[in-house]
């Protein structure tokens, strides 16, 4: 005789307001209302008859059996979340991703040609977000992610390294007040980043002046840009120097749009992490994005020799 098995919209409730210890939280996640939860939950729990929460007015916690019942729950959803995906992936060569917004224009769409002629079986399906990807609820076969490369359940590969240096428009190096140290910045307009996440040291205009000794340029002024490809197309139109991420204005520096007026670098404590289910290592498709972005990693310049080693050149 078969064993009942919970109905699914109940298991889900409980997976996720135990994940949060909060109904509210849930009630978000899954677009719902809190007592829509709280009546999943109270569904569940009596189909059990065994109590999964333990409430009270200002908090939320998992009973002994809520505790042990929830690693089963959540690996229950995490195989049925693989099934699906092996099941929709059979015959269709797409591999879907989810990438931050700049790195999608500043460091992906320049490359993707050379990864369409590497792999013409794979069609790419790009789009972007900052947050952190639900592969169990999401349609997404890997995501790229900003952060220290720790994400619980996930198979986490260092993507790029992130430093930091000021930008700007070769023009900028010559005119009534060129750019030859970085004293110099006090003439000029600050451009800046307003990308937020949650890493304290990734350095704004005052951490950079500070390091760089620099004492008499005011940080706070100058118009402000979301997401980080916006303050680089600035630089490049002439707006002013922006502190820019390595990685994002590689090209630009190649092509002569914008110059390191000075060679001093910050290091940044987050990186960017490719990221997908443990369970998918062996999908081939995301082995072949994986080994194409390592060769073109491995194969980037340092980030362009600082422009005030040419400054001569801007003189005439």
């Amino acid at each position: 005789m078969s064993r009942p098995i919970p109905p699914l919209n109940p298991l889900r409730a409980f997976e996720v307001a135990a994940r949060h210890l909060s109904f509210t939280r849930a009630a978000e996640e899954l677009f719902v209302t809190p007592s829509a939860v709280s009546h999943q939950i109270k569904t569940l729990e009596e189909s059990l008859g065994i109590a999964l929460f333990t409430r009270d007015a200002k908090s939320l916690s998992l009973t002994a059996a809520g505790k042990a019942y929830l690693p089963g729950v959540q690996q229950a959803f995490k195989q049925l979340a693989h099934a699906t995906h092996q099941l929709q992936t059979q015959g269709m060569p797409a591999l879907k991703i989810n990438v931050p917004p700049t790195f999608a224009v500043k460091w992906l769409i320049p490359r993707m040609d050379r990864f369409m002629k590497a792999h013409p079986e794979i069609d790419l399906k790009v789009s972007t977000s900052k947050h952190m990807v639900d592969f169990a609820r999401e349609d997404f076969d890997l995501a790229v992610r900003y952060g220290r490369g720790k994400y619980p359940g996930l198979h986490s590969e260092l993507c790029l390294p992130v430093e930091v240096f000021p930008v700007c428009s070769p023009a900028l190096m010559r005119g009534e007040h060129p750019l030859r140290t970085p004293s110099d910045l006090r003439f000029h307009t600050l451009l800046h980043d307003d990308s937020t996440y949650s890493d304290v040291s990734n350095p704004h205009w005052a951490m950079w002046l500070e390091h760089a000794g620099v004492t008499d340029v005011d940080a706070t002024r100058g118009p402000s840009f979301w997401p980080s490809h916006l303050v680089i197309n600035a630089a490049v139109d002439g707006l002013g120097v922006a502190l820019a991420k390595k990685n994002w204005v590689l090209k630009d520096l190649a092509d002569g749009l914008l110059v390191r007026p000075f060679d001093i670098s910050l290091p940044v404590e987050f990186s960017y992490f490719i990221v997908y289910p443990e369970e998918r290592v062996h999908d081939r498709r995301i082995a072949a994005f994986v080994d194409w972005v390592r060769q073109e990693v491995a194969s980037e310049p340092s980030g362009g020799a600082p422009a005030i080693a040419g400054l001569t050149a801007f003189a005439s």
